[in-house]
């Protein structure tokens, strides 16, 4: 008979619980910083028509040429990122009549077919922060410092690159000059890019292939072609991140993969990543919303993968996050009417808001013992035969090893609420 193996499909990953506890941590950091400043938690499909995904982020695009989870037949694809989708259900549901200003984040997961690797899977997981309505340079540096204040809050280090993309009016002649310099390299660029000189030009400056990227170095920037506006914007930004302490480098040849970015553009580099090094990325997008179908605004923002925060912090070999998940009471039951009471007490206790757990196996004490610190349980009451007939059972503090008497009269009721009062008094101190 054939022995059915299943195992999950490549480039998908199950999160175990004991890595959970560490992508908790990462949200609810996130979480945090965003409320401070003043986001909201928006929650989208991840499924969405192909159409909004070709539109925003452009057709002759990695993503979209080679990398989209589409259903042909439906005209549907799974979300290979989050922008167009938040921007999808602020056009829908009218939000800028509500307020000028938005801002919003969303945290979940992405779909891209590419070659699993580390940091780069094919379901991926990110947080994603945009501010839409705000044209201010002001906010492109306060989303920037906001991006650096989470990285420094995970006790992470990031490099901050920047750039600008300039405008339409910028583009056409930074792209003619552009593509006359690729054509002269035709010859020696990689497949894509040979394909993409006309198509995609910016991407070429992208490119990861090493050749490729060593033939660009002398390539013309987009920095020496910025309108007026463009380039006082881009210098303000500048001056901002200075005023807010943040560090940064400007990085000429960054265009990012998508093509709905203008202006200001950035990226947090961890260098122990590997190829993979972007942690974290974004931009300002500013005429997406209106090729969407909504209103002129305009919009900034970026995500972070929340699979290469983990890399990162597990290649720290940290021991002290104190991030394991922990029991407050465990309660070591021996024998049947002892069994009973604690089957009760562990009830009471959970009622008000007390994580506890007990065996109903019937194991010995040295087993339950065990169960307890593999439980990261902070106390362990004792309760048997004996105890119950003394009303006095014992409890241990599993951090120091101090045991003492604890009475047992007025049944499993009183008992919660004493206890209660022990774990609430230590977690204080």
């Amino acid at each position: 008979m054939h022995l059915l193996k299943l195992k999950a499909i490549n480039g998908f990953k199950d999160i175990l619980p004991d890595e959970v506890i560490l992508w908790q941590h990462i949200e609810n950091i996130s979480r945090d910083i965003f409320h401070r400043f003043g986001l909201q938690e928006i929650r989208l499909p991840i499924i969405e028509e192909t159409e909004l995904f070709a539109r925003s982020i452009g057709q002759a695009t990695d993503i979209v040429e080679k990398e989209m989870y589409t259903f042909a037949d439906k005209g549907i694809t799974l979300r290979p990122e989050a922008t167009a989708s938040l921007l999808r259900a602020f056009i829908e549901h009218g939000m800028h009549v509500q307020q000028p200003v938005n801002r919003l984040y969303t945290i979940g997961p992405m779909f891209r077919h590419e070659r699993p690797q580390k940091g780069r899977l094919r379901q991926f997981h990110q947080v994603n922060a945009e501010v839409i309505g705000a044209v201010e340079p002001q906010v492109d540096a306060e989303i920037m410092a906001m991006g650096q204040l989470l990285l420094t809050e995970l006790g992470l280090k990031a490099s901050l690159e920047a750039n600008s993309l300039g405008c339409p009016e910028c583009r056409p002649p930074f792209r003619k000059k552009l593509v006359n310099y690729l054509e002269q390299l035709s010859g020696q660029l990689c497949s894509d890019c040979q394909r993409r000189t006309h198509a995609n030009p910016l991407r070429v400056l992208d490119c990861k292939n090493p050749r490729c990227s060593e033939l660009v170095q002398d390539a013309p920037s987009i920095l020496e072609c910025l309108c007026t506006e463009c380039s006082e914007h881009f210098a303000q930004v500048q001056a901002c991140l200075d005023l807010l302490g943040v560090q940064y480098s400007v990085n000429k040849f960054m265009v990012r993969g998508l093509d709905y970015y203008t202006r200001t553009t950035f990226e947090f580099i961890a260098h122990n990543l590997g190829a993979q090094s972007a942690v974290g990325a974004g931009g300002r997008y500013d005429g997406l919303i209106e090729d969407l179908g909504g209103p002129k605004l305009p919009g900034i923002g970026f995500a972070m993968g929340i699979e290469r925060l983990v890399l990162l912090m597990r290649e720290r070999n940290d021991d002290d996050l104190g991030l394991q998940q922990k029991t407050d009471v465990f309660v070591a039951a021996l024998g049947e009417e002892a069994a009973k009471h604690g089957f009760l007490l562990v009830h009471t206790l959970r009622q008000s808001g007390i994580k506890a757990a007990m065996d109903y196996s019937g194991r010995s004490l040295k087993a339950q013992m065990k169960q307890a610190g593999r439980l990261n349980s902070r106390y362990t009451l004792i309760i048997g035969e004996n105890e119950l007939e003394r009303n006095t059972g014992v409890l241990r503090n599993m951090e120091n090893r101090e045991q003492e008497d604890f009475t047992l009269e007025d049944g499993p009721a009183s008992w919660g609420n004493r206890l209660k009062h022990i774990i609430e008094k230590k977690v204080s101190l």
